[in-house]
């Protein structure tokens, strides 16, 4: 089995923006699945919150979205894209997500043409749902 390329090498995003630590599985184009290991170092804790460090919910968000954008951008027909959030619905938030723990991230590709698409993302540790949500991107040029 080849290994898949590491998030720093295929989305835009760089540290401490880059949210997503390795790809796990990948359907080109169609779904991907990550890990985000929370060590407590991440500097938002320190503010979120004092005495009880909780993973800001947005920020699942955004990880999930980065995921979906990895399974997007190794799709060959949008080598070359940016994919930019669009919307975002149907958000809920089922559990907090704590330093040490590891958010397993899954994005399926509902929709995608050449210029948009929909994924729906699941984000979960130890196999309990922590944030689910419908995610809008945009595709622009680079």
């Amino acid at each position: 089995m080849t290994a898949l390329p590491a998030p720093v090498d295929v989305l835009p995003h760089r540290p401490p923006f880059l949210l997503v630590d390795e790809i796990t599985a990948l359907d080109a184009g169609r779904s991907a699945t990550g890990r985000w290991t929370l060590t407590g170092d991440e500097a938002f804790f320190a503010g979120h919150f004092p005495g009880r460090p909780t993973l800001p919910g947005v920020l699942m968000v955004e990880a999930l979205a980065q995921v979906g954008a990895y399974a997007v951008l190794q799709d060959p027909r949008y080598a070359g894209k940016l994919p930019l959030f669009g919307g975002i619905d149907g958000v809920r938030f089922r559990r907090q997500v704590v330093p040490g723990e590891v958010l397993e991230l899954s994005v399926e590709m509902t929709k995608l043409s050449a210029r948009a698409g929909k994924g729906q993302g699941v984000a979960s540790v130890d196999g309990q749902r922590a944030c689910e949500a419908d995610i809008l991107f945009v595709i622009a040029d680079a």
